[in-house]
């Protein structure tokens, strides 16, 4: 179940959410214009456990200090589809969360957030030698202010049926629930140390965003969305 639009309309330009995806884009291309020597930024400028609480660090690879690690590994991605996948997601709920914050309280969610998606992998296998690179950390704890503030907001999504490709609208408690579902599940089932998906991150990032959430959003916007009255008086 892929998400391609929402039809929650924001108030405020997105211009936090344009600039990290356009600095996660550059950063990106930047990675690319590397070639071979990509692999090699990606253990320098991502975040790896083992460095942040050790003195491990790659042989033959620059240093970085590991604290500046933790904000440097959230503008790289692996792949074309990891980027892709990844500003999806915040393009479409981004928007509405920064409408909801502002524009400097949401840039500080968002980092917030993405400093506990990568504490919260870290500290479930402190000894890795993985190194941690995306931004889908902090967009979980986007996901969670969406589905806290929005969640009978209807979202357009598309579900692969073999080379069919169905669309569907249903609401964000769905969408997100079901994302958060499977995060859960998948972060049970696979060992921390496991190289992939860094499933725990998800899970640590969108705890703090829910949490973060009611003492970072505007008093205009509810929890849960505004009830819709009927009758006469609504």
């Amino acid at each position: 179940m892929i998400p391609i639009s929402d039809d929650n309309p924001a108030r405020l330009r997105p211009v936090v959410t344009w600039g990290i995806i356009l600095a996660c884009v550059l950063a990106f291309v930047w990675e690319l214009s590397l070639g071979k020597e990509m692999d090699a930024a990606v253990l320098v400028f991502g975040f790896t456990p083992a460095s942040f609480f050790s003195n491990y660090w790659p042989v033959d690879v620059g240093r970085v200090p590991a604290t500046l690690t933790i904000f440097t590994s959230m503008f790289l991605h692996g792949s074309v589809l990891h980027i892709a996948g990844n500003m999806l997601y915040l393009w479409i709920f981004g928007n509405n969360v920064e409408d909801a914050m502002g524009h400097a309280r949401y840039l500080l969610f968002y980092f917030v957030s993405g400093v506990a998606a990568v504490m919260t992998l870290a500290f479930m296998d402190p000894a890795s030698q993985v190194p941690l690179v995306g931004a889908s950390g902090a967009i979980s704890g986007v996901l969670a202010a969406y589905v806290l503030l929005f969640p009978r907001a209807r979202v357009t999504v598309i579900v692969p049926l073999g080379f069919i490709f169905l669309p569907f609208r249903i609401t964000a408690v769905w969408v997100v629930g079901f994302w958060f579902v499977l995060q859960l599940l998948m972060a049970a089932a696979t060992k921390a140390d496991q190289p992939g998906v860094a499933w725990w991150a998800h899970v640590g990032g969108f705890a703090v965003g829910a949490i973060l959430t009611p003492f970072f959003k505007s008093w205009a916007f509810p929890l849960f969305g505004s009830v819709r009255r009927r009758g006469p008086w609504g």
